[in-house]
C-alpha cells in the first residue's frame, strides 16, 4: 500500500471509531473566533540525526522502516539537522582551518540525498537544517575557526554552503522540501565553550546572516520555503526577521528543568537534581498551562504578522519521570495544536524518542525487535 493510502486508510479507522459521537457536537463551536491562519503546514513528525555528528559515521543512523512507520502512524515530516564537517573531507586529526570548509565530499552529499530521497518515497517533507554551521553551533566538541555572527569570512562560507545545497536541490518543490539556515541562534563569550557564559545573538547580527543566506538561496530558487529559528537558542521569537521572506521555528523544551531534567550537556551537576513535577514550583517560580500559553504568546503574535510557525524541535530527555513528561507534553502540544503549529520531536529513536528511549520507569511493547513507548505515541498520534 502507498504511504499516502496508508495514511489515509489510518484516518478513516479512527473517524470511523468516533463517529457515533457526531450527532452529540457542540455546534456553538462554529461561532467561535477564527485562529489566526498559519502560513506553515501543520508538518508533524522528527528529526533524523543520521548527520548530526561532524563525523559521519558517528550520526544516529535510522533505519528505512522507521520512516514507513511515520508515515503508517500518520506523521509527514522529518528535519535532518547537519554538522557542516560531516560532509566535508579534510584532515580531521587536527581543527578546521577557513581554507578546508568548502571542500564538500560528494560521496558524503550522495549519504544526505539518500536520507532525503527515502524519506520523500514515504511521503514525509523534508527540513534541511545546518545544526553546525560554519562559525557556530549552540553544542561543543568541534573547534571552530571563526565566528558566524561576527566576521564576514565565516559569513561567505555560511552562504557557500546554502548556495551548495539550493543548486543540489534546486529542482524540489517545497512542498517536498524546506531548509532551516542555522540550528538555535546563541553567542557565547567563549564559541567553543559550550558552558561559557551567554545568550541571544544580538538582533541586528542575526538579521545580517538570516539575510544574506537569505538572498543566497532566494537567488537559486525563490520559491524555496526558508526557516529561520528562533533566538536565544531557539526559544525566542524574532518579529525583528517578519519583514524578510522567511519563517520561524520555535522550540517546544520550555521549561527546560522539565524537558531536559540531568541532561549532562545542560547540567554541570546532573545527578544532584531532584525529580521535577507538572504543574508545580521550581525555583520559587510556578510553571503551569497559564505560563507555557504566556512562552508562546510572542509566536502567535508572529502568526498575526503573517509570518508561518512550527516546532522544528520539542520532546524530553529520558530521565524526567514518564508520568511528569506526558502531562507537560500534553500541555505543550494542546497549545501547538490549538495555534495550527506543527512539531518535530527531536528523534524517532533515541533518548527523546518513541522508540529505544532507554527510560527506566516504563513497560515498553516489543514492536519488530524495537522497544516502543506506546503511551509516548499514543499522544502524539492525537494530532498526526
Amino acid at each position: 500500500m502507498e504511504p499516502n493510502n496508508r495514511r489515509s486508510f489510518l484516518k478513516k479507522a479512527t473517524l470511523a471509531t468516533t463517529s457515533l459521537g457526531l450527532g452529540l457536537m457542540d455546534h456553538s463551536a462554529a461561532f467561535a473566533p477564527k485562529k489566526t491562519k498559519n502560513k506553515l503546514p501543520k508538518w508533524r513528525g522528527f528529526n533524523l540525526l543520521d548527520f548530526f555528528s561532524p563525523e559521519m559515521e558517528r550520526g544516529r543512523k535510522n533505519k528505512e522502516e522507521y520512516l514507513r512507520w511515520m508515515a503508517d502512524w500518520g506523521f509527514d515530516f522529518v528535519r535532518i539537522p547537519m554538522s557542516y564537517p560531516s560532509y566535508l573531507n579534510f584532515d580531521r586529526t587536527k581543527p578546521i582551518r577557513p581554507d578546508e570548509v568548502l571542500n564538500f565530499d560528494e560521496e558524503r552529499l550522495e549519504e544526505i540525498d539518500r536520507l532525503v530521497d527515502l524519506s520523500h518515497k514515504y511521503g514525509l517533507h523534508v527540513s534541511l537544517n545546518l545544526h553546525r554551521a560554519p562559525g557556530f553551533c549552540i553544542n561543543a566538541g568541534f573547534i571552530e575557526p571563526y565566528n558566524l555572527w561576527e566576521d564576514d569570512e565565516a559569513l561567505e562560507a555560511f552562504c557557500a554552503h546554502w548556495e551548495m545545497w539550493s543548486k543540489r536541490y534546486k529542482n524540489i518543490s517545497s512542498k517536498k522540501l524546506s531548509f532551516d539556515l542555522v540550528n538555535e541562534p546563541y553567542k557565547r563569550q567563549d564559541p567553543n565553550d559550550q558552558h561559557s557564559p551567554g545568550g541571544p545573538v544580538p538582533v541586528e547580527e542575526y538579521r545580517k546572516v538570516a539575510k544574506a543566506a537569505l538572498a543566497t538561496i532566494k537567488g537559486i530558487n525563490k520559491k524555496r520555503l526558508v526557516i529561520a529559528d528562533g533566538n536565544g537558542g531557539g526559544g525566542i521569537a524574532v518579529p525583528e526577521l517578519a519583514d524578510l521572506d522567511l519563517h520561524q521555528s520555535c522550540r517546544g523544551y520550555f521549561p527546560m528543568h522539565i524537558s531536559h531534567h540531568k541532561a549532562s550537556w545542560v547540567y554541570k551537576d546532573p545527578d544532584s537534581l531532584p525529580d521535577p513535577s507538572w504543574p508545580a514550583a521550581h525555583n520559587n517560580t510556578y510553571y503551569g498551562r497559564e505560563q507555557l500559553e504566556k512562552h508562546y504568546a510572542p509566536w502567535i503574535e508572529l502568526l498575526k504578522k503573517g509570518v508561518g510557525v512550527h516546532c522544528g524541535e520539542c520532546g524530553c530527555y529520558n530521565k524526567t519521570p514518564h508520568k511528569v513528561f506526558l502531562a507537560w507534553f500534553g500541555d505543550v502540544l494542546d497549545i501547538l495544536h490549538e495555534n495550527g503549529i506543527g512539531f518535530g520531536i527531536w528523534e524517532f529513536s533515541g533518548t527523546f524518542g518513541v522508540l529505544n528511549s532507554g527510560r527506566t520507569d516504563i513497560a515498553y511493547e516489543d514492536w519488530y525487535g524495537e522497544k516502543l513507548d506506546r503511551e509516548m505515541l499514543n499522544l502524539l498520534m492525537k494530532y498526526a
